[in-house]
Order: structure tokens, then C-alpha cells, then sequence
């Protein structure tokens, strides 16, 4: 009689379960394929050998060849100020004055001691001549005659000195009223009544009315160029803020300062407007054109990354269709677009999509519906054919 199987069939199940978990434990801990790294598309510029022809801008304003800080000659209290911001004045015009009390009793004590000193001089004089004819008659020496003659003198330079010093008070009361000498505009006003001010102390600023020029500030690194274009035709123009549509006026360089500004470091420049017209206090660019920079190249701000604390941009090969990066440096702006260094002609510079990619990464160039394979815009004239386009949203 055959003998029956002790062990059940869903003991032999589990048995072979657990024979093949070693099996599962060895496929699922193998190494995986990684899927495959997603295309980039840039789009790029080839360099040519031209260099940029920069502008660089300066802010500016219009002011009067000529201004006046007005200020008392006396110290004192400013009882009333005439004139305000703005004010058209005219010559011999009132603009402030100060409590001229003080002033009348000085005035009034120097009248006095000069008719105190008068009649003491024509007393000494009177004198003096009495003493002359009493030497002739013998009854006085001459060393007493001397001595009169040396009191009349004595009260002769009292008098003079008595008559100078109420000159000098009746002057002193005429200052304390401040009168414009020239015909202008109130341009800036420094003390309100009741201050208390010294000589000296500006109260007001008048632009005399006459040549207007353009004031600017440039930096000490543009000394150079700002006068190389000022001595070219047309390298210095001037375009007003308030008719922005208007072209730019021709402007001739009159003078920049020696000495930078303690406060800016910059130098003050004044140039002269040739043709047009223009306001007192205008706001105006100044534009410098005209300026080549050797191996200067203009691109995109989308085109430099910084890399390692560095500014620098991705050049692409067209033999392997990989991205490099290179350094460059940086040494201006114009509207969206970056002066760089550090570029030779030839090379095709990635303009949209650097920010994603990585050095040694294969990529393809951006292909717009309807475009020829080739899509790599030369530079022309530092500037790109066509406005880069980004990167991620033509994916």
C-alpha cells in the first residue's frame, strides 16, 4: 500500500516562495538604467571681429553760467524775507532785511563824537592863531607856538578819524537791508525771518539771467574720454527730459573741475549748449557716443552667468555640440545689453538657456518653426541679428 505525503501542498507553496526570494532580493538590488538626460535648446550668436561702439549716459541739469549766493555784510536778526523760491528779481530789488536798531544808535553815536571832535579841532584852531600873533608880539617863545600847532593837529586827526568812523556806521546801517545787483532768478532759499544770522550767512541764490549751461558729474575713469569726445564733432549732445522725442542736441565741453568732490568722488563738468533753447533747472541727459572699446563685445544679459563668483558665458562647439564655460569680464551696460572682454571672433556664444546647462553638456540649437537648421546669428556691429529668446520657454 503506497504511503501517504505528510507534508501538505500549501507547505510546498511557501517552500518555493521562499527559495526564490533570493532570486527578487539579487534583480531588485542591480544596478538600474538611468533614463536618458533630456534635450537643451539654446539659442547662440557667432562673435565677428567688429568692437562696440559705445554710449554712455550722464545724468545732467540746466543751470545758470553764472550764480550769486547773496548774503548781509552785518550780522543780525532777519526780520522779513521779500522774495521766494522762484522769484523773478530786478536790480536794486529789496530782497530781506534785519533789525537795524543796533545799527541807527551806532550810527547816532559816531554822528555825535564827530561834532564832539569838530569843535574840538576849530577850538585848537582858533587857539593856534592867537598863539601866532602872540609870538609875533614876543610875548610867548616859539616852543610854546610849537606845542599849539602840535594840539591843532592832534584834534585834526580826532576829527578825521571821528568823521571815517561814522562813514563806517552809516555804512554798517545800509547793510542791513540786502538788495539785489543783478537781474535774475531766485534759484535757492537758506534762512527765514527771525533767525538770527552772521555776515556772511547765505540767504539767497540768484541765476543771473544771461548763458545757460548743461552741469553734469563723470566718474574719474571717464576723465580721458569725456575730452577725447568733447574735441570730436558731435561726441557730446544733450537730449531734454521734458521733449524726449526731440534729437539731441550739440553741446561744446566749457570746463571740468581739477578736483574731484569730497562727497561723490566725481568731477563736475559744464558744457555749452550750441543752437536750441533751454529752461533754467531742465533735467537732461548728457550722451557720449563715439567711444570704441578693443575687443569689446556687446551681448545679451541673458548670455553672462556667474560661475564661481565670476562673470562668464558658455561657448558651444559646433563639432561636438557641447557647452564650455569661459570667463570674461565686464566693464559696462547699455539698456539690456552687457560690454564684455575677453572674447575672440569666431566663437558662438550661448545667448538663452546658459542658466540650465551644464560644462561638457550636449545641446541643439533652438530652431523656430520656419528657420533654416543653422540658427547661430553673427554679431554685427556688437549686436545680434535677431533678440535672443529663452531657452526654457522654447522647449
Amino acid at each position: 500500500m503506497p504511503q501517504r505525503s505528510l507534508v501538505s501542498p500549501r507547505v510546498k507553496l511557501w517552500s518555493r516562495v521562499l527559495m526564490c526570494l533570493p532570486a527578487l532580493w539579487l534583480v531588485a538590488c542591480g544596478k538600474q538604467e538611468q533614463a536618458p538626460e533630456p534635450d537643451r535648446y539654446v539659442r547662440t550668436l557667432v562673435l565677428t571681429s567688429q568692437s562696440a561702439g559705445m554710449k554712455r549716459e550722464y545724468a545732467a541739469e540746466v543751470r545758470a553760467r553764472t550764480e550769486s549766493r547773496l548774503s548781509f555784510r552785518v550780522g543780525g536778526k532777519l526780520l522779513e524775507r521779500r522774495v521766494d523760491l522762484g522769484a523773478v528779481v530786478k536790480p536794486g530789488q529789496l530782497l530781506a532785511r534785519l533789525d537795524s536798531q543796533d545799527f541807527v544808535l551806532a550810527q547816532d553815536s559816531a554822528r555825535a563824537a564827530l561834532l564832539a571832535a569838530k569843535v574840538n579841532r576849530d577850538q585848537s584852531g582858533a587857539d593856534f592863531k592867537r598863539y601866532i600873533e602872540l609870538r609875533d608880539q614876543g610875548f610867548i617863545s616859539a616852543a610854546e607856538l610849537e606845542r599849539r600847532d602840535a594840539a591843532f593837529k592832534a584834534a585834526q586827526a580826532q576829527f578825521d578819524q571821528a568823521r571815517a568812523q561814522a562813514d563806517v556806521q552809516r555804512n554798517q546801517a545800509q547793510y542791513a537791508t540786502l538788495v539785489s545787483d543783478v537781474a535774475g532768478v531766485v534759484t535757492s532759499v537758506d534762512a527765514e525771518p527771525g533767525m538770527v544770522v552772521a555776515a556772511g550767512t547765505p540767504i539767497v541764490r540768484v541765476a543771473h539771467d544771461g548763458p545757460r549751461d548743461i552741469v553734469f558729474s563723470v566718474p574719474e575713469d571717464q576723465i580721458a574720454l569725456v575730452r577725447t569726445a568733447a574735441s570730436t564733432p558731435g561726441g557730446l549732445s544733450v537730449k531734454l527730459w521734458s521733449d524726449a522725442r526731440a534729437e539731441p542736441l550739440p553741446i561744446q565741453l566749457r570746463e571740468l573741475a581739477a578736483s574731484a568732490d569730497p562727497a561723490t568722488r566725481t568731477f563736475l563738468a559744464k558744457a555749452e549748449l550750441q543752437g536750441g533753447e533751454v529752461r533754467l533747472g531742465q533735467t537732461a541727459t548728457v550722451v557720449m557716443s563715439g567711444t570704441q572699446a578693443d575687443d569689446a563685445i556687446k551681448l545679451p544679459l541673458s548670455a553672462v552667468v556667474e560661475a564661481q563668483g565670476r562673470a562668464s558665458v558658455l561657448l558651444l562647439d559646433p563639432k561636438t555640440m557641447t557647452v564650455q564655460p569661459r570667463t570674461v569680464q565686464v566693464t559696462g551696460a547699455e539698456g539690456n545689453e552687457l560690454i564684455v572682454h575677453g572674447l575672440t571672433p569666431g566663437m558662438e556664444v550661448v545667448t538663452a538657456g546658459a542658466h540650465v546647462l551644464t560644462p561638457g553638456q550636449k545641446v541643439k540649437r533652438y530652431k523656430p518653426a520656419g528657420a533654416p537648421a543653422e540658427d547661430a546669428r553673427p554679431v554685427v556691429g556688437g549686436q545680434p541679428a535677431a533678440p535672443a529668446a529663452s531657452a526654457a520657454s522654447q522647449r
